[in-house]
């Protein structure tokens, strides 16, 4: 299953989540837990800067959803997010028994993007969903908003392209 004209505005949200992230001193990730009825539940933007790397927007809706949402709510949800997830964020996905999930730029993307602006490697190796949580149908990329992304990556690493 692909992206749906539907699911771009909350893609976007994750594109302005991004963005406040970045504006806040964070790497430029934002994550939007919607509802199988459509209903938004839940937001966030990176957190790491604070010192906790674990502080993904992913695993903090994963949490919250396994707070506050049963196992049939969240099988129905979604989670868009402006980048797919980490192996530590796809895990922390699949346990609490997320539906879908739908990605502006990929794991791969991401990572050809630092490789060009010499960033180094991270300490986990980047894995696509499948790999983590082989059960969790995942769509994207979503060409129309990759580069905004990418823009935000470049802004943070200061990247030239």
């Amino acid at each position: 299953m692909g992206v749906r004209d539907d699911e771009l505005p909350y893609l976007r949200r994750c594109v302005e989540l991004a963005a406040e992230a970045l504006e806040s001193g964070d790497e430029p990730f934002g994550s939007v837990l919607v509802a199988g009825d459509g209903t938004v539940l839940a937001e966030d933007h990176n957190r790491v800067a604070s010192g906790d790397r674990t502080r993904h927007p992913e695993f903090e809706l994963a949490r919250w959803s396994a707070a506050h949402m049963t196992p049939e709510e969240r099988a129905a949800a979604t989670v868009y997010t402006s980048g797919e997830h980490c192996p530590m964020c796809a895990a922390a996905h699949a346990w609490v028994g997320l539906g879908r999930i739908v990605y502006v730029a990929s794991s791969e993307q991401l990572v050809s993007w630092l490789t060009d602006w010499g960033v180094p490697a991270s300490p986990v190796r980047p894995l696509p969903v499948p790999a983590v949580a082989p059960d969790v149908t995942v769509a994207g990329p979503v060409p129309e908003l990759t580069e905004d992304i990418k823009e935000l990556h470049r802004r943070f690493h200061g990247g030239r392209d």
